[in-house]
């Protein structure tokens, strides 16, 4: 017979693993694909993937042990929908994206440090924050339907169970898709045969990379996903923990994200931040009904995320033999609420639409000035509109 100590603790528990299981196989191939694209090899993906998903799990255990709240953290997937955008027209290299990565965890840390930059943060308009995101996401978002046009037989059966399991299971539908892209993925194997299977190791490994610094970079990838990972990441992060009753530790938060930000950085890692989507799992009434244990399903988070980490090369390695274009569909599936919920904040209001759709198609062109990438050059474009428009009122 079941306690009611031990039912107490099975909720957060589930929860927490709920959380880590959603969490990880609705974006992991958005971001192999983003660090892909701004040149990071089969080994480096693969080791970015792996600190990532170790480095939040930590910070996870750390800001829950220490807050007896459900402080869950992520890897920025906004962020690295932004390298896929930047990758088209990148050419500074592995190393300066190494760098940029770096500098943009410097730049959690001073958030956390230093209100006057949070402040800063916050003066961006959020249609035109919105914006800048829902063109860096339109590429990603795109994938599915090129997807299905190229190979239909390979990609009908991944949306087919994406639609119907958001009908009837609408948390699990990214998972469930992913395991029908698997499916799909070893059966074309089957047929075809394998190549490059061994380009990347099943274990998990650490690939380090000395960070170098290019203006390019830091201009063009380092302030744009810094933006987008406190824009569409950290702030909401903060406002789902505020509706469920905790408030957020921001410095405590900011500190252990931009650090784990430095520290992966060297090894491939993008950015960490605050959990925003996923959050909800763990600090709401579905992790148990008495909020005080709630940080249990946070702990349990942390520990399934490191489990999940140990297969990271394995999911590398399955990105490398899939057909072209075919877990990309996924990653378009997971981005399509964000994209929409981008669109939605971007043109809500009237008297910003001219400089958000400025903004929008900037970024979304993939255009480069200067070896700079589009994200950078949407925002430049987004607030200069705004301010013209605006003093011509």
């Amino acid at each position: 017979m079941t306690t009611t100590t031990e039912h107490d603790l099975q909720q957060p528990v589930v929860a927490g693993i709920v959380t880590a299981l959603v969490g990880f196989t609705s974006s992991f191939v958005v971001v192999v694909a983003g660090l892909r694209a701004v040149g990071a090899d089969a080994h480096q993906a693969a080791s970015g993937l792996l600190v990532l998903t170790a480095l939040f799990a930590i910070g996870i255990i750390v800001l829950c042990l220490r807050t007896r709240m459900p402080i869950t953290l992520a890897w920025s997937t906004p962020g690295a929908a932004m390298l896929v955008a930047a990758g088209a027209s990148y050419h500074a290299g592995w190393a300066a994206a190494v760098g940029a990565f770096l500098v943009c965890g410097v730049l959690i840390v001073a958030t956390g440090l230093i209100p006057a930059l949070g402040e800063l943060i916050g003066r961006i308009p959020t249609p035109i924050a919105q914006a800048m995101l829902a063109g860096v996401l339109l590429t990603l978002c795109l994938a599915p339907m090129k997807s299905l046009a190229a190979q239909p037989l390979l990609t009908l059966p991944i949306l087919l169970v994406w639609l119907v399991a958001m009908r009837w299971l609408a948390r699990w539908a990214l998972p469930l898709a992913l395991i029908a892209a698997l499916a799909v993925i070893g059966i074309y194997l089957v047929i075809h045969g394998v190549h490059g299977w061994g380009e990347t190791p099943w274990w998990p490994e650490l690939t380090w990379t000395t960070p170098a610094f290019d203006v390019r970079a830091l201009v063009g990838i380092a302030v744009p996903l810094y933006i987008v990972t406190m824009a569409s990441q950290n702030v909401p992060g903060v406002a789902v923990l505020n509706s469920f009753g905790y408030q957020a530790p921001w410095r405590s938060a900011m500190t252990v994200t931009g650090v784990g930000t430095m520290i992966g950085a060297p090894f491939g890692g993008h950015a960490i931040n605050l959990a925003a989507l996923s959050a909800a799992l763990a600090a709401g009434p579905e992790a148990g009904p008495d909020r005080s244990r709630r940080w249990i399903a946070g702990i349990s988070a942390g520990v399934s995320y490191l489990v999940l980490a140990v297969f990271s090369g394995l999911l590398v390695a399955i990105t490398a033999v899939a057909p072209a274009g075919l877990l990309e569909t996924v990653a378009g599936l997971a981005l399509l609420a964000t994209f929409a919920n981008a669109l939605l904040g971007a043109f809500a209001h009237e008297e910003h639409r001219i400089p958000a759709a400025l903004t929008f198609v900037t970024a979304a062109s993939g255009v480069t000035f200067g070896g700079i990438s589009g994200a950078f050059w949407a925002l430049v474009v987004g607030l200069v509109a705004q301010a013209v428009l605006r003093r011509d009122t």
